[in-house]
């Protein structure tokens, strides 16, 4: 492999080129340790030791110091050290190391997420935010199944009724047009029209039969 380029990051930092390609970022004092000159070869061994040795481990305690901070996921960790410039190969190494001594755990983190806002956000609205975080479906789904076994879970209907009061909704007052209004907004908020219909209609199939 042949150091096609050394460019400037930071004032400590260099993105370095391996045959015309970005292979990863040193500091400039690991330039020297490691002999890494434009226009030179670097050894096979060398590499070896910057990218599983020396990378790998500054990915697993950069990992460490995220999670200190706030939990990830999966994805979300994977895509902040991709921003951060670390190989594929550390990355994965790290993910690894973190996912096997429970620091990262997918279905825990959508538990906890789903318990904490689920007075605030619907069901369906919940599900579209974890899958975002790279959740995948099966985990998110037995996320909530835990909650409803643990008798912890909001129903749909349950979580409109509070939203509606919040809103000084009041079912035997309320006419037609309120009726329409608050549907639309529990709509909006993403939850089902069986719920709805619990809610704002009393359980009537026809809503429009109030007017």
């Amino acid at each position: 492999m042949i150091v096609t380029r050394i460019e400037p990051l930071s004032r400590s930092q260099s993105r370095i080129y391996l045959d015309d390609r970005f292979a990863f970022v040193l500091y400039k004092g690991e330039l020297r340790l490691y002999g890494i000159r434009e226009g030179e070869t670097l050894k096979e061994d060398v590499y070896e030791q910057i990218v599983g040795e020396l990378l790998e481990k500054r990915a697993t305690v950069r990992s460490m110091n995220l999670l200190n901070v706030r939990p990830y996921t999966r994805r979300q960790l994977a895509d902040k050290l991709e921003k951060e410039l670390y190989p594929p190969r550390c990355i994965e190494a790290a993910l690894r190391y973190v996912s096997a001594y429970g620091y990262v755990n997918d279905e825990r983190y959508a538990q906890e997420y789903i318990a904490c806002m689920q007075t605030k956000k619907s069901r369906r609205v919940l599900e579209a935010e974890l899958l975002r975080r790279g959740i995948d479906a099966e985990q998110v789904q037995a996320a909530f199944r835990t909650l409803e076994e643990n008798e912890e879970a909001i129903d749909e209907e349950t979580l409109a009724r509070q939203w509606l009061k919040k809103r000084g909704y009041d079912p035997e007052r309320a006419d037609y047009g309120q009726k329409q209004k608050m549907a639309a907004f529990l709509y909006r908020k993403g939850i089902g029209s069986a719920a709805i219909s619990r809610a704002v209609w009393d359980g009537q199939d026809d809503m429009g039969s109030d007017c």
